[in-house]
């Protein structure tokens, strides 16, 4: 029988399996909620040309906008990025492919490749060139939908406040965001987490993300960047 207490380990256990070209979900809104100590060791391990699948890219200095602000990406799947004026430059300079997708439809197709369905069919965007050109619609009944795919990566990368060590998972507050989802569309799911608790612990009524869907639990050090509002940075 797997010993599931092999899914604590540190930074360096997990390092090999971040490679150039891959691409990688996480979890987080405006960086809170993403994992500093991956988006560190994801930076000092010098990969590139990625494509990063989440909500946003964060800001210049701050969550995945780190990457993105050292030109790891070559491709981003966001909602948008305007709070990452890095994001709109590369963007504008042809160094960046931003593929943008509404918020609530990127949600369901992340949510959708982590159930193992093709993609979720919607009328968001049917009027907006930029959402609807290339992509399939169909009709049901009297309606037209578009058809989007499902989204899953090679890596997804998670925070959460709380793990045991079959890597059951809580989190804190707004931070919960797209996490649970992105935990269940990565290939391998790696989480880093501010406390890691003993068996038993966790009321199971309580756990957000159960164990099976998480491959590798890292201790974290918690956030090392200074919020917008603490560095006074006013933002459109």
């Amino acid at each position: 029988m797997e010993n599931t207490f092999q899914k604590i380990c540190r930074l360096e256990d997990v390092r090999h399996h971040f490679k150039d070209k891959q691409s990688i979900l996480f979890g987080g809104f405006g960086g809170i909620g993403t994992p500093p100590g991956l988006i560190n060791m994801i930076l000092e391990s010098g990969i590139k040309d990625l494509t990063l699948i989440g909500n946003d890219t964060g800001f210049p200095d701050i969550g995945i906008g780190k990457l993105v602000t050292q030109r790891r990406a070559k491709k981003v799947i966001v909602s948008h990025i305007g709070s990452n004026p890095n994001a709109g430059l590369l963007m504008n300079n042809g160094e960046l492919e931003v593929e943008f997708c509404p918020q609530g439809t990127l949600v369901e197709r992340i949510r959708a490749g982590g159930m193992g369905l093709g993609g979720i069919l919607t009328d968001i965007g049917m009027e907006a060139d930029i959402v609807r050109e290339g992509k399939q619609t169909v009709k049901l009944g009297k309606k037209n939908y578009l058809v989007e795919s499902a989204l899953t990566a090679d890596i997804a990368i998670v925070y959460a406040e709380m793990a045991d060590p079959y890597g059951n998972l809580l989190f804190d507050k707004s931070a919960r965001n797209t996490n649970p989802i992105v935990a269940a569309a990565g290939q391998i799911t790696i989480v880093e987490v501010r406390q890691i608790v003993p068996l038993g612990t966790l009321d199971p009524e309580n756990i957000i993300v159960p164990g099976a869907f998480v491959d590798y639990i890292i201790p974290s050090k918690g956030v090392d960047w200074k919020w917008v509002w603490e560095q006074g940075i006013e933002t459109e």
